[in-house]
């Protein structure tokens, strides 16, 4: 009896397996924000989490933000309807887009199984997300400098059958001139599997 009940506590249901996502996508998107310069540096304070030190912005406004999103996403993961989450970046002024981070959704496993459930192990999967965090905080030593002012904003892109919260409004795809693009190493939960990519302007 033991094993089973220990099997079972320790298998991650499609609940959990959302929230992984939406952490890994917290951690991801603040990174992004410091690594890429949107807000000064003494507005984030260092987090430990998946054996590294991620910096975490303390701006009120970006949190509830990014709380109130995730937080949706969390139950269209759920509900197998997300597709792609993609943060674009912005110049203020042009308001032409000069990056976006595409993290691609891919649903794995049946999900007419009733409850489904992963026995991939949880230390498994934070060390996969460790290794795209990595590469996303390395990814200043190639991508253009954004020397401009720059916002961000976030696009759920889901199947055509989601209702849309009242305070969501349909977005143009967010297009890039010049576009070159560098694939992230991808993690699963055997439930979500998520790619990231980075395209951005080439003006070289």
């Amino acid at each position: 009896m033991t094993t089973a009940a220990q099997k079972a506590k320790s298998a991650i249901t499609l609940k959990g397996s959302a929230e992984i996502v939406c952490d890994y996508l917290n951690y991801g998107i603040n990174s992004i924000l410091f690594q890429r310069g949107l807000y000064p540096p003494e507005s984030f304070k260092s987090d430990e989490n998946y054996g590294l030190t991620i910096l975490m912005s303390t701006d009120n406004k970006i949190k509830e933000f990014l709380s109130t999103t995730l937080g949706q996403l969390k139950g269209w993961l759920v509900d197998r309807t997300v597709t792609k989450v993609a943060l674009v970046i912005t110049n203020v002024k042009t308001l032409e887009v000069m990056e976006r981070w595409d993290f691609n959704v891919e649903y794995e496993g049946d999900a007419n199984c009733g409850e489904q459930t992963s026995e991939k192990p949880l230390k498994q999967i934070k060390n996969e997300i460790r290794d795209v965090l990595k590469q996303i905080a390395s990814s200043v030593a190639y991508l253009p400098l954004l020397d401009c002012l720059c916002s961000f904003d976030i696009q759920i892109y889901t199947k055509n059958d989601v209702a849309l919260p009242s305070e969501w409004t349909e977005a143009e795809p967010a297009n890039i001139k010049n576009a070159q693009s560098v694939k992230m190493r991808s993690f699963s939960t055997n439930i979500h599997r998520m790619e990231t990519v980075v395209t951005y302007k080439n003006d070289d």
